[in-house]
C-alpha cells in the first residue's frame, strides 16, 4: 500500500479534492438509497453501498493507470479510440435499456460483468482529447475553415448527431465546450463566430419545430419541450412536470443552513432521481446550506486546480488537454446544482464523484487521471519537434512528440 501512494504523481491538491469528495459521497449514496430499495423495491441499502464503494475503487484504479501513461501518448489513443467510440454511439441507438425506470437508447450493457455504459460519457473525453490534439497541430499555421472541416467539425457532428437523439443535454454541452477549447486554443475567431451563428441559428429552427411540430421530432422531444416549458412558465406546467423539481426544492428548505442531519432526509424517499439528478437536495436537505456550500467550494477548488495544472503544463497539448477534460467535470457538477435550485432546466446531469452510477464515475476518473498526468513534472517536457506524421497512431504512441 505503501508502495502505491509512493508512486502517485502530479498535482496532490488534486488527488486530496478527489478523496475527498469520494469519500463524502457514501454518506448521501447510502441515505439516498433508500429511496430504491423501500419505493422501488431494488436491492438493499448496504448492497448499493457496497456496489458505489466498488464503482469508487476501480475508478481510483482508473485514475492511477491512467495518470502513470505520458501526456502525449493520448495523441495516439484518441486517433484509436475516435472511430471506435463512433461505432459505440451509433450501435447504442440500437439498443434500448431500462435504468432506475427511464428506458432510452443510452446504455449499452458490457458482457458478462452484466454494467450498464453510457457510451456518450466516454464520447466526450475522448473527443476533448481528439481536438486539443488538432489544435496543437495548428498552433503555427494559418488554416481556412475548409480544412477545418475533416479534421475537427466532422468528428464533433458525428459525435453530436449520435448523441443528441436520445440525450440532448449532453450534446448541446458537448457542442458547448468544444466551442470554448477551440477559442482557448487559438482556433481562427472569424470561423468560430460563424459556427456560433450557425449555431445559433439551427437551435432557432430546432426550437420552432419542437413547439409547432415536435411530432417529426425523435420521441424524447415531447420531454425536451415539456422541461423547457416547465423551466420558463413554471406556473403554467402540469403539475406532474413540476413534481420533482417542487419535492427538490421543500428538501433544500427543510435543510435550512445546518440541515437535519445525516440520513434524516424525508425528499429522497419521494424524488425519484434522489441517488443521481437530484442528490445535491438532498445534500442540503441532510447537511444545510453549509454543506451544500463546502460541496460547491470543492468543486471551485478543483477547478481553480485544473486552471493551475494547465497553466504550468509546458506544452500547448497538455494546456488544451487539461482544459478540455478537466472543465467538463466542474461545469457538470455546476449545471446538477444548478437544476435542483431550478437556474436551469432539467437536463439529467449526474453530480461527478457523488451521484451513484458506474459510467459517470469511472469517466470522471479516467478525466482526473489525465489531467494528474498532465500535472507530472516529470512528463510534462517541452514538445520535441520531430517529422512525424500525426495521422499515425504508431508514431504518436512511439513516444517522438
Amino acid at each position: 500500500m505503501l508502495t502505491v501512494f509512493k508512486n502517485l504523481k502530479g498535482d496532490k491538491a488534486i488527488w486530496g479534492v478527489v478523496a475527498l469528495l469520494a469519500l463524502f459521497s457514501f454518506l448521501p449514496v447510502y441515505s439516498a438509497s433508500t429511496n430504491l430499495v423501500y419505493v422501488n423495491d431494488d436491492g438493499t441499502t448496504l448492497g448499493h453501498l457496497v456496489k458505489h464503494a466498488v464503482l469508487l475503487f476501480l475508478g481510483f484504479g482508473i485514475i492511477y493507470a491512467v495518470h502513470r501513461i505520458p501526456t502525449h501518448y493520448f495523441k495516439g489513443l484518441s486517433i484509436i479510440a475516435m472511430p471506435i467510440v463512433l461505432l459505440l454511439l451509433g450501435y447504442t441507438l440500437t439498443v434500448e435499456t431500462e435504468i432506475g425506470g427511464v428506458t432510452a437508447n443510452r446504455w449499452i450493457k458490457i458482457p458478462f460483468v452484466g454494467v450498464n455504459f453510457q457510451t456518450s460519457t466516454l464520447a466526450s473525453v475522448v473527443l476533448m482529447i481528439w481536438i486539443a490534439r488538432y489544435l496543437t497541430k495548428i498552433k503555427d499555421v494559418q488554416i481556412t475553415f475548409k480544412e477545418s472541416i475533416l479534421p475537427l467539425w466532422l468528428p464533433t457532428a458525428l459525435v453530436v448527431l449520435l448523441i443528441l437523439p436520445e440525450n440532448f443535454s449532453t450534446a448541446a454541452i458537448i457542442c458547448f465546450l468544444v466551442l470554448v477549447l477551440c477559442f482557448l486554443g487559438g482556433y481562427p475567431l472569424k470561423y468560430l463566430f460563424a459556427m456560433v451563428g450557425t449555431g445559433i441559428v439551427l437551435a432557432s429552427m430546432f426550437l420552432f419545430v419542437l413547439f409547432k411540430a415536435p411530432e417529426v421530432l425523435p420521441d424524447r422531444a415531447g420531454t425536451w419541450k415539456s422541461r423547457i416549458e416547465t423551466f420558463i412558465h413554471p406556473e403554467q406546467a402540469d403539475k406532474d412536470d413540476l413534481h420533482q423539481l417542487t419535492l427538490a426544492q421543500i428538501a433544500i428548505a427543510e435543510g435550512g443552513i445546518v440541515g437535519k442531519g445525516a440520513g434524516k432526509s424525508v425528499m429522497k424517499n419521494l424524488l425519484s432521481q434522489s441517488t443521481s439528478d437530484f442528490i445535491f437536495a438532498i445534500i442540503i436537505e441532510e447537511y444545510g446550506l453549509l454543506g451544500g456550500g463546502a460541496l460547491l467550494f470543492f468543486y471551485l477548488l478543483l477547478l481553480f486546480r485544473i486552471v493551475v495544472v494547465a497553466h504550468s503544463a509546458k506544452t500547448v497539448f497538455s494546456k488544451l488537454l487539461v482544459i478540455g477534460v478537466g472543465l467538463p467535470i466542474v461545469f457538470q457538477a455546476f449545471i446538477n446544482m444548478a437544476v435542483v435550485v431550478q437556474l436551469f432546466p432539467v437536463t439529467g446531469q449526474p453530480l461527478p464523484l457523488i451521484s451513484m452510477g458506474g459510467t459517470s464515475i469511472w469517466m470522471t476518473c479516467m478525466a482526473i487521471g489525465i489531467v494528474l498526468s498532465a500535472s507530472n513534472k516529470t512528463e510534462n517536457l517541452e514538445e520535441q519537434s520531430y517529422d512525424i506524421d500525426e495521422t499515425n497512431p504508431l508514431e504518436v504512441l512511439s513516444g517522438q512528440i
